[in-house]
């Protein structure tokens, strides 16, 4: 894997990182982080000694996953870093409740490597489908970091990203619960948070806006159709064309959710 050098100009610590986690640290939860990514040395020391922050920073020179028209940075509620992995989730259900269905896409350099869907439930929410793609998509960048890959997952759901990240630490100190009720799905959010809590230290959790034209969203939104339609209850694997890989224009033109 050839090495890359992180930028920070704004954050807790500013500088240039050589490793993703170290770097992540500096960002992770800090209002107005401006970071970017860069093959080389050289590259990083001019773009930081230059003072100024670049125009695309926080995104690399393309977000992964995305199109030409996020690339402007103006779809993403925090855009993803250059990293090796981008997993993007959502969770579908039509109507809500009723018929729900998760889905993921996964980017690797920039390439569409793997789509997935299914955890199919004929009396589902809208939730509970986004919080199933979260947690297998935990499960995938678990899987990426294992490889020495760095990565980062891009949720549109901030329901799901402050249940895990923000709210669970809370609840499982108070047993659990919460003064003003039940902790509504509380068995897949103690499984992603337990997951979540392995990684965290190496994996970055960032919102995406929904429908607004980011090509991996999409993509996974257009999974969470292909599990409903299937009736899936397992977690597949998308199969691609043998020959040409897959067919993405074809694959936007699918029911969307």
């Amino acid at each position: 894997m050839a090495k890359k050098f992180y930028v920070i100009w704004v954050g807790r610590e500013p500088g240039i990182y050589t490793d993703w986690p170290t770097a992540q640290k500096q960002i992770m939860k800090f209002s107005g982080a401006k970071y970017k990514s860069f093959p080389t040395k050289a590259e990083a020391d001019a773009a930081f000694s230059g003072g100024s922050v670049s125009s695309d920073a926080g995104a690399g020179s393309k977000p992964r996953g995305s199109s030409s028209k996020t690339s402007r940075g103006n779809n993403l509620s925090a855009p993803p870093i250059k990293t090796d992995v981008v997993i993007y989730c959502d969770g579908g259900c039509d109507p809500n409740p009723g018929k729900a269905g998760s889905g993921v896409a996964v980017y690797q350099d920039d390439q569409l490597i793997q789509l997935w869907y299914g955890v199919y439930n004929p009396n589902g929410t809208n939730n509970t489908a986004e919080l199933s793609a979260l947690f297998y998509s935990l499960q995938l960048a678990q899987h990426a970091t294992k490889q020495g890959l760095s990565a980062q997952i891009l949720c549109d759901s901030m329901y799901s990203i402050q249940c895990i990240r923000d709210w669970a630490a809370g609840w499982e100190k108070n047993g659990w619960k919460k003064k003003t009720g039940e902790i509504k799905n509380l068995d897949i959010i103690k499984q992603a948070y337990a997951l979540y809590n392995e990684i965290k230290e190496t994996v970055l959790l960032s919102h995406v806006k929904a429908h607004a034209g980011t090509e991996g969203n999409e993509l996974a939104d257009r999974m969470t159709m292909v599990a409903v339609e299937r009736k899936d209850p397992a977690w597949v694997q998308y199969e691609q064309d043998s020959n040409n890989g897959f067919n993405i224009p074809a694959l936007l033109k699918m029911r969307a959710g």
